[in-house]
């Protein structure tokens, strides 16, 4: 599957198909603002916190340019610890090794801790189509799996969802996975979260193999390193007898003394606390103590391709936080769902044009247009990723990688505008037909200033007044105005 979820339609027709969702909208809008406010109290509460955003970009920045020394360091000491590295070149390479672990243990279901790069891959349905079942463990991953659905959000994959909503698919999809939702439950938060526990608790008790990500792996211990809220990424790294992490290159840190900095950032910028919950570290196996098998999968899936950008190179820097989703306005009214890709909002804007390539793909295309460059997720991002400027940058890219063939109507219109205004007497020519055009438009109104307005241009134009409001063209073009009030002197036509 990729980083794009299939099918997805290109952003404008699905952000135009998610707008039309009220309650969806209620939803992120709740749910996104009680985030920003954890945050900005979180954040606010650190002088220090400019500076701790420095030393995470230049920590990352210095990974990333001696990216394969680390690496190979990381893979040493993980060989020293008992573990069994391998290396992934694309999602297909890695779906491929996680099901032959899983196969040769015999085995027909896994646990999993919420990893976003498992889900880049699509490991949950490569490995369905080997027989075997990926349970999801955390909470919100849980209801989108039973929902049938999709996730929404980097931290709260079920963010699009209400609690009446969730009861719902409790009620209506649990039992058929394992441990039905109790008779009695109701929407209360408490009670939901019961049934959870008890519907999974099951799970993490049968399973021999589970499957996690990587917040952060040390090369210089072999130690990898999850956070969480829930604690059930501690079951899944403690109970079962196999272990399989799924690793970006990009997560590697030097030491723990780096590691001290991104233990700061991450959690005021995710969840909006100094500290998380749940913070798990294993370092190798240990006899006698957790899992006796460990395997790392270390996945380039266009990481590669992402480190030779020059502007692009610093999304690497992400550390999966969220921060840029819950301040952006696109976001906020659009939903994940609309960006086709488990990395949604500003960041996924432009990770997935990067790990993919652009020029090839409608979808991955539109994405870096989904946005209004206003600068928030810049502001609030804890390593200093400037996603503005990278925005910019691939809609470059984007349109370098679509010249030749036949034109579109937006490029037709921009060589008629650069025709008209190169010389003047052919924008003199364009003012008195635009003035023509006003006596013939009649769909007016009075827009904000009391000025008139088109809101609706026939033919194509119709696509751009659907959106906009286009300001009614002046009775009298400047150089008419200029020539009546000056008296005709020459020169006019060079203003």
């Amino acid at each position: 599957m990729g980083s794009t979820f299939v099918g997805m339609p290109a952003f404008p027709e699905a952000a135009r198909t998610q707008l039309a969702n009220a309650q969806l909208r209620t939803n992120l809008a709740h749910a996104t603002a009680t985030i920003r406010a954890k945050r900005g109290a979180a954040v606010g509460e650190l002088d220090t916190w400019e500076e701790l955003r420095r030393a995470g970009a230049a920590i990352k920045d210095q990974v990333l340019r001696n990216l394969d020394t680390y690496l190979l360091q990381l893979e040493e000491t993980l060989t020293a610890n008992g573990v069994i590295v391998h290396w992934a070149a694309d999602a297909a390479e890695a779906c491929t090794i996680v099901a032959e672990i899983a196969k040769a243990h015999n085995v027909n279901e896994v646990v999993k801790v919420k990893s976003m790069v498992t889900q880049e891959i699509g490991l949950n349905e490569a490995l369905a189509e080997d027989g075997i079942t990926a349970w999801e463990t955390d909470l919100a991953e849980l209801i989108v799996q039973l929902g049938d659905d999709l996730p929404s959000h980097i931290l709260v994959p079920a963010i699009h969802r209400n609690r009446s909503e969730i009861r719902e698919i409790f009620v209506e999809r649990m039992a058929a996975a394992g441990r039905p939702a109790p008779a009695d439950l109701t929407d209360d938060p408490g009670m939901l979260a019961e049934a959870a526990r008890l519907h999974l608790r099951e799970k993490f008790l049968r399973a021999t193999v589970a499957v996690s990500g990587a917040n952060f792996a040390i090369a210089d211990s072999g130690t990898l390193v999850v956070v969480e809220s829930e604690g059930n990424g501690r079951m899944c790294l403690t109970l079962p007898s196999v272990l399989v992490s799924v690793v970006g290159i990009e997560k590697v840190v030097p030491s723990w003394a780096d590691l001290d900095v991104f233990l700061q950032l991450l959690p005021r910028s995710s969840t909006g606390e100094r500290m998380n919950p749940y913070t798990s570290t294993w370092s190798g196996v240990t006899p006698g103590d957790g899992p006796q098998e460990m395997h790392v999968v270390l996945l380039d899936n266009g990481r590669s391709r992402a480190l030779g950008d020059e502007v692009g190179r610093q999304a690497l820097r992400c550390i999966r936080c969220s921060a840029c989703l819950n301040v952006c306005p696109v976001y906020e009214r659009t939903g994940g769902h609309a960006y086709g890709s488990v990395y949604p909002g500003p960041i996924g804007a432009i990770l997935n044009p990067l790990l993919r390539g652009v020029g090839d793909d409608e979808q991955v295309d539109s994405l870096p247009y989904a946005s209004s460059l206003c600068g928030a997720c810049y502001e609030v991002c804890p390593v200093l990723i400037d996603i503005p400027s990278v925005l910019v940058d691939l809609r470059a890219k984007v349109v370098d990688a679509r010249r030749g063939g036949v034109p579109k109507a937006e490029a037709i219109a921009m060589k008629v505008a650069a025709w008209t205004l190169r010389k003047a007497g052919r924008l003199g020519a364009a003012e008195r037909a635009a003035g023509l055009a006003r006596r013939l438009l009649r769909h007016q109104t009075a827009l904000p200033g009391g000025r008139a307005g088109i809101t609706s241009l026939p033919g194509p134009g119709g696509s751009w007044t659907a959106a906009r409001d286009l300001p009614t063209p002046p009775e009298e073009p400047f150089r008419a105005w200029w020539r009546r009030t000056s008296g005709g002197k020459k020169g006019a036509d060079q203003l």
